[in-house]
């Protein structure tokens, strides 16, 4: 227990250590709260079967390393007492014959015990993974013979791998995309992508995959996220959003109301429906939220050296780009086009980057349906119940040209990702009959 406590301490201080302004305060506020909340639940849970309890733990081993003991400062005089005066010297013997006595044994080094180290885990050929989340047209209108999205039909899909029957949990973007990053299934609220941003009741049980019961929002402290997996995995992670900016129209980070508080997005602009991290506390309240959780504008410069480029990177464009119909101004690409043309700004910019072209793998997904495609009875026939969007992967790792036919969902996402970074399936991820691409990606798949 003070091991887990003193894992989310080490992580409020790296968090804050980097952190000034407006988000210090924010990040100091709060820390004392979320660790009096993961500490109750760990000491709740289980034994053993705590997820939060296994994330600190893996989280202060990685952190952990021995260090020399430092040499002790040789002993100086008190400047208040005076040395004393060196003792008269006896008269000099006379020489004794020189023997040569045998030096004596060196001393064994003294042993420190020292806990046995977990044994590290082989990394997988996959080590940057960029996931574009967008709106659907349609399964057709996205890689059809007459698809709206030329860029996505006739220039990418020729380069990567086509997931046909790649399907969403619900229409609305907040259950795909929590259930993405968490493994959490629809609620009634996120199905209404949350109109009001409130926590989960007070008390709402988890069952022993960590799905918690009943209707919310902003989901309890110990419900953990693909990004809590990957900071507990000393891996890094980056959500890049385009168009977040504060009150004051400035660039800021992880960007949401305040609680129990609807948001009035701008048309066009930045909603928080698009971001799924800001709706988990275990983000919120130690700062990874605030320090990882950025403006789209950010993403260019991280792509120029690996260094800088996360090992997972979330990207979403705003409501207009992000292919919503009637969010774009007047005379502008507007629904599929926006996306389409969003795609094509951003994606060679992507597979140019050092970090792809080393060991990457781009995600093309969509991760709600755009209301106004739905009105078109065609389309509406083509989606379906659940609806299929389709999907995109482009990697070194995959054939071009080819395509999967299983069926596949968000949960599926979250279990590829956590499989290629070596991490234990969340939530809705951890189903028996969830599919992972991962074999696929590493060269292991038997073909089932």
């Amino acid at each position: 227990m003070k091991a887990a406590a003193r894992g989310h301490y080490r992580r409020a201080v790296a968090a804050a250590a980097s952190l000034t302004g407006k988000r210090f305060s924010l990040l100091v506020a709060s820390s004392l709260v979320a660790t009096t909340g993961i500490v109750a639940a760990s000491l709740t849970a289980a034994p053993g079967n705590s997820p939060v309890a296994e994330l600190l733990g893996r989280d202060l081993a990685a952190s952990a390393a021995p260090s020399a003991p430092a040499p002790e400062p040789s002993p100086s005089p008190s400047p208040a007492s005076p040395a004393p005066a060196p003792a008269p010297s006896p008269p000099l013997a006379s020489p004794a014959p020189l023997e040569s006595a045998p030096a004596p044994p060196p001393a064994a080094p003294e042993k420190i015990p020292t806990e046995p180290a977990e044994p590290a885990v082989e990394p997988g050929p996959v080590q940057h993974v960029f996931l574009v989340s967008l709106a659907s047209p349609g399964f057709d209108a996205a890689f059809g013979a007459t698809a709206r999205m030329p860029y996505l039909a006739s220039t990418l899909r020729p380069q990567g791998l086509l997931l046909d029957d790649y399907s969403l949990l619900d229409e609305a973007a907040l259950p795909n995309g929590i259930a993405t990053i968490s493994g959490q299934p629809p609620n009634a609220q996120t199905r209404v992508d949350c109109p009001t941003y409130t926590d989960f009741p007070a008390g709402s049980k988890s069952s022993s995959r960590g799905v918690v019961a009943g209707d919310g929002c902003v989901y309890p402290v110990e419900t953990l996220t693909l990004a809590d997996q990957l900071v507990g995995a000393q891996l890094r992670w980056h959500a890049y959003m385009e168009g977040m900016a504060d009150e004051s129209a400035q660039p800021d980070n992880c960007v949401h109301p305040e609680p129990d508080t609807a948001e009035a997005p701008a048309p066009g602009g930045y909603s928080v429906r698009l971001n799924p991290f800001p709706f988990f506390h275990s983000l919120l309240d130690l700062g990874d939220c605030s320090e990882n959780d950025v403006p789209l504008s950010e993403l260019e410069a991280d792509l120029k050296r690996i260094e800088s480029t996360p090992n997972f990177s979330y990207i979403s464009p705003n409501l207009c780009n992000v292919g919503i119909g009637g969010q774009c101004p007047a005379g502008a690409a507007d629904g599929a086009a926006a996306a389409d043309a969003f795609l094509s700004a951003w994606v060679p910019k992507i597979l140019a980057s050092p970090a792809y072209k080393r060991d990457g793998l781009l995600i093309v997904s969509f991760g709600q349906v755009d209301p106004g495609a739905l009105a078109d009875p065609a389309v509406a026939a083509t989606v379906g119940t659940p609806p299929r969007v389709g999907a995109l992967l482009l990697s070194r790792f995959v054939s071009p040209g080819g395509s999967d036919g299983a069926a596949y969902d968000p949960y599926s996402l979250l279990r590829t990702l956590e499989d290629l970074f070596r991490l234990e399936p969340l939530g809705g991820a951890a189903g028996p009959r969830v599919r992972s691409l991962a074999p696929t990606l590493e060269g292991t798949s038997t073909g089932d």
